[in-house]
């Protein structure tokens, strides 16, 4: 008698993904939360059960979709298996397979069967001038449908620049009164996933930890999670080792940049913007995705004081000082001035390495001088 073939349940929800590689992604979220390896078997068994699927409905006021964008992008999970296995997005007015009357009916319906259970997201900001009459949806100011939803839900995140400080529409003279959800809904605990747009990754990984703790993740004292926004860019970046040397790019397409060196001096902002977009790239293609990687400077728009805020191109303020990483040079060649690392020996302190911030008030008066 032929042996029959026993599916594995968790084999079966997974379509096609194995066991190995879903455990393996379910360690990777695990530890990009802060979490220990072991929790990944909790957000495995928090996904694989459908029963513990959230409900999640996704607004949109002022915004250009790019959030949404991004999360179609992804493909671990895939934005099906997201959608369709891992929550039920109710509610989305990009996605909507219906429209106009029939898409309104779903969202009501959806908010009276899940009160009190489902996630609420929104992407963009929310006018508040005249009314809030500047984004308006099926004949309603967005602010007023906001707060009325809201009222209503288990958790609200606020996904992208927009929706978490008001974004490029709130700079001056801000015309539309435009405004970050937390503004909106003072009083109310809105988790921020700021970035324009955000890595997706942020998102689902804040959507998996309700998931499977059935409460939001730490946030430090802007709303944001901590385990995506609580080390400044410039700790991890890539081309630290430039910036601590002292290399740096003095204009676009020269040989600095060609290079790969530090981007501070075109106006990088990472020495004073919390994300984690060095370690966590961009669309899944390896190495450079994403800006700083691709050659351009940080934005800074993961911070409501910086993107959007200060021009591009003026260079930021160090927040963070640390030790060179450049060893100083026993010997020199005749003629050759002391270096700064060489000075610092020779003066008795030994052990002690120079702040980069000398080096780089060193190497940015070359350029100011002629040199």
């Amino acid at each position: 008698m032929k042996k029959q073939h026993i599916t594995d349940p968790i084999e079966e929800r997974l379509k096609g993904v194995s066991r190995r590689d879903f455990m393996k992604f379910c360690g990777i979220m695990a530890v990009s939360m802060g979490l220990p390896l072991s929790a990944g078997t909790q957000i495995a068994e928090a996904i694989t059960n459908p029963k513990r699927r959230p409900t999640v409905i996704w607004l949109h006021g002022q915004e250009c979709t790019g959030c949404t964008e991004t999360l179609l992008r992804t493909s671990h999970p895939s934005l099906e298996h997201l959608i369709l296995d891992l929550i039920s997005l109710d509610y989305h007015e990009t996605l909507n397979a219906g429209a106009g009357h029939q898409a309104e009916a779903a969202l009501y319906q959806s908010v009276k069967e899940n009160a009190g259970k489902f996630i609420l997201v929104v992407e963009g900001s929310a006018p508040l001038k005249d009314g809030g009459k500047y984004c308006m949806i099926a004949g309603r100011p967005f602010v007023d449908i906001v707060k009325e939803i809201a009222a209503k839900a288990a958790a609200v995140i606020a996904i992208g620049s927009c929706a978490s400080w008001g974004g490029v529409q709130s700079s001056p003279p801000n015309p539309t009164g435009a405004t970050g959800i937390p503004e909106v809904l003072k009083g109310t605990t809105v988790v921020s996933i700021p970035g324009c747009p955000p890595n997706p990754y942020n998102f689902l990984s804040t959507v998996l930890y309700f998931l499977t703790f059935g409460k939001l993740p730490a946030l430090d004292e802007k709303a944001r999670p901590k385990f995506a926004y609580g080390r400044l860019i410039h700790e991890n970046c890539e081309r630290r080792p430039h910036f601590d040397a002292g290399r740096f790019a003095d204009t676009f397409g020269d040989e600095g940049h060609r290079q790969g060196y530090c981007l501070y001096k075109l106006g990088c902002k990472g020495p004073i913007t919390h994300a984690n977009c060095p370690a966590i790239l961009f669309n899944e293609v390896g190495a450079g995705a994403w800006p700083v990687g691709t050659g351009h400077p940080c934005f800074g728009c993961t911070e409501q004081a910086v993107g959007f805020k200060i021009p591009l191109h003026t260079q930021a303020e160090i927040l963070q000082v640390t030790p060179d990483a450049a060893h100083a040079p026993i010997e020199m060649e005749k003629g050759k001035g002391v270096s700064a690392g060489a000075a610092a020996l020779l003066g008795g302190i030994a052990g002690v390495a120079i702040g980069a911030g000398a080096v780089i008030t060193k190497n940015l008066g070359k350029s100011d001088e002629g040199e």
